[in-house]
């Protein structure tokens, strides 16, 4: 009896002393599987609007309400991704035109002032809005380029847990200026929306590679 109580004990000793040796192996964060459709485009070419490029057929073009009814920025546009909860904003400004701004005031208020659009001012505000989130961005790479059809601008991708970690500029120096980012509806997260980020990376490419100006 005592041989059999020693040996199972023997047996329990050397099942602990094997568990605590043994590696530990972190169960891998798991996220959800996204099923991606098919790439298909469609043309946006709305009269009146001074451009025209495609986009995907799972997304929507929609105009927010608040510009919509503001003569000065009649051409800003969202392109939803309603499947991913994610949405490209668009604006636009003629250069040279006038536009509303604030400034402050003595009394650490905020008025409202006129001015007109300039591209070192348009540049400068992109790189601004960009660089705002430099306090969650691990990187941010900005690449100048120009298509084949002859647009030029400024593609920046931002790496980390920020809010966007894509956007663009459009311009012909001239007479036109467009901006747009990539935002989701959701909590910042490198890992669960860089493939989402990657998916929606190349209908931005695709828009970009489309763009024409309408000099209406």
């Amino acid at each position: 009896m005592l041989r059999r109580k020693y040996l199972a004990w023997l047996l329990v000793c050397s099942v602990t002393a094997t568990a605590c040796n043994s590696d530990y192996l972190p169960k891998p964060t798991g996220y959800f599987k996204i099923p991606f459709p098919k790439k298909e485009y469609q043309t946006f070419n709305r009269t009146g609007f001074p451009y025209t490029f495609e986009y995907p057929v799972y997304a929507q073009v929609t105009q927010n309400s608040s510009f919509f009814q503001d003569a000065d920025n009649p051409y800003w546009i969202n392109i939803d991704f309603p499947q991913f909860n994610g949405k490209i904003y668009v604006s636009y400004y003629r250069l040279g035109a006038p536009t509303k701004f604030k400034i402050k005031n003595g009394q650490g208020g905020y008025k409202d002032s006129v001015g007109l659009n300039s591209l070192e001012g348009l540049v400068k505000g992109s790189y601004d809005l960009t660089f705002k989130h430099t306090y969650k961005a691990s990187s941010i790479d900005d690449s100048v380029f120009r298509t084949r059809g002859g647009i030029e601008g400024i593609y920046f991708r931002l790496g980390g847990n920020t809010a966007t970690a894509n956007q663009f500029l459009l311009t012909d120096s001239v007479r036109h200026f467009l901006r747009g980012a990539l935002y989701f509806d959701a909590t910042p997260n490198e890992d669960s929306l860089g493939i989402v980020n990657e998916f929606l990376r190349q209908d931005m490419r695709h828009l970009i590679n489309t763009f024409q100006w309408r000099n209406n």
